[in-house]
């Protein structure tokens, strides 16, 4: 419930929506929790600005070899004949590099391909955002059923203390078990208002995420407790394959190859080449002069970082196995947490909850008639809140499993009519 398709498509047209804010006291959807995050969370402008740092050094890539103007003066201010400017030589030259090996276009194709791998990463970003906001989010709702569950305790627990002085006033009962029942209606009150503190700092931690200090919402939509059902993990197994941390690496593939070919391409020597002309002011002439030079050894020079480069887009392989296994054991772990749970929720609402409401209620008939003492009361209360604590931590930790599996596999699964009630 929590990773919903609303949500997903949030981000993809954050940059051209306009979320208006909630009024205060305003209880808070997820979908608009996610909207407010997508337009205002630096994480997701880190990659447009990478995007423009690329491109920047996409467009420097493409650029071929300056050309160089050069002047050279020869044969002045000498001795004998060469005194003065009399026998002076004046070169201008025009010079350049011309590449050899596709050494441009494989700048070319790195620049692009750099550019090209933002875009799974871009994607990363999103969805572990997403999962953050969730979690947040499923932090409050957590919170407030807490608070709920601690409210229906305290009920019972001040029934306890208005049946016990009942009690102590018809002389059945000592004052020992009216002051015990008060002290644990004071522990029950004292857990509701530590779940009012955790709500409120739940609230504060996800409005930090679009950057408001005060939250401006007094709850969140939603109920932890209810749980959708989720493919079985065969399925989500095959989504693996398409999950964004997989596309990141095909990515990387693409630059290594392209870092590979680039290396090779400094194999082949560039041929420097020169082209001027010279004034010779002793003969009041000119000459054309031109020359062309290569550099030696530049295929030997060049094997180390051609080396280094094959042996990086080898030992990708070896990255994408490691990282395919560690994610085929995180949605194991994922998916197994979340059916355990999931069923121990579904327990606890059809057969350990019920029972234990009804035993509670004849236990408070047989406490007023006289026919059970209060310590046996006290536990079955005591043993309904909980077990009604035990429900929701389930709840909590199959909702945390589900985010988790949605992160993974980038699928949303939303609650329908045959899911859980």
């Amino acid at each position: 419930m929590w990773l919903r398709l609303a949500a997903l498509a949030a981000f993809a047209v954050a940059p051209c929506t306009f979320v208006q804010a909630a009024p205060p006291d305003a209880v808070l959807t997820l979908d608009a929790a996610i909207a407010r995050v997508a337009q205002a969370h630096p994480d997701l402008r880190l990659a447009d600005g990478q995007q423009r740092v690329l491109a920047a050094e996409a467009k420097g890539a493409a650029l071929r070899p300056p050309l160089r103007l050069g002047a050279q003066l020869e044969n002045v201010f000498g001795s004998g004949a060469t005194r003065g400017l009399d026998q002076a030589e004046l070169t201008v030259t025009l010079a350049g590099v011309l590449e050899r090996g596709d050494k441009l276009d494989a700048r070319r194709t790195l620049a692009l391909a750099r550019i090209d791998a933002l875009a799974p990463q871009r994607e990363l970003a999103r969805l572990d955002l997403l999962a953050e906001v969730a979690r947040r989010y499923l932090a409050i709702t957590a919170a407030a059923q807490r608070q709920a569950i601690a409210s229906e305790d305290l009920v019972q627990r001040q029934r306890t203390v208005g049946a016990a002085r009942q009690r102590l006033q018809a002389g059945a009962s000592p004052e020992s078990l009216v002051l015990t029942a008060q002290a644990l209606a004071a522990r029950s009150e004292l857990e509701r208002d530590r779940a009012l503190q955790e709500h409120a700092s739940a609230r504060r931690q996800l409005s930090v995420l679009w950057g408001e200090r005060e939250p401006r919402f007094s709850d969140a939509a939603g109920d932890p407790l209810r749980l959708p059902e989720v493919p079985d993990f065969e399925v989500l197994a095959q989504l693996l394959e398409r999950t964004p941390e997989l596309a990141r690496l095909a990515g990387e593939q693409r630059v290594r190859e392209a870092r590979v070919r680039l290396a090779r391409s400094q194999a082949q020597t560039d041929l420097d080449w020169q082209l001027g002309v010279r004034r010779l002011q002793g003969s009041a002439t000119t000459a054309l002069v031109g020359g062309v030079s290569l550099a030696l050894g530049s295929a030997g020079r060049a094997q180390p970082e051609i080396r280094a480069a094959e042996a990086e887009l080898d030992l990708l392989g070896v990255e994408r196995e490691s990282q395919a296994l560690a994610l085929y054991s995180t949605l194991a772990d994922a998916h197994g947490r979340y059916r355990a749970a999931q069923m121990e929720v579904a327990r606890m609402r059809q057969e350990v909850l019920p029972k234990l409401s009804r035993a509670e209620v004849a236990a408070e008939r047989a406490y007023r008639g006289g026919a059970i003492s209060y310590l046996e009361w006290a536990q079955l209360q005591a043993q309904q809140s909980d077990a009604r604590r035990q429900q929701l931590l389930a709840a909590i930790d199959a909702q945390s499993a589900l985010i988790e599996i949605q992160r993974l596999t980038g699928q949303p699964f939303v609650i329908t009519q045959e899911s859980t009630p």
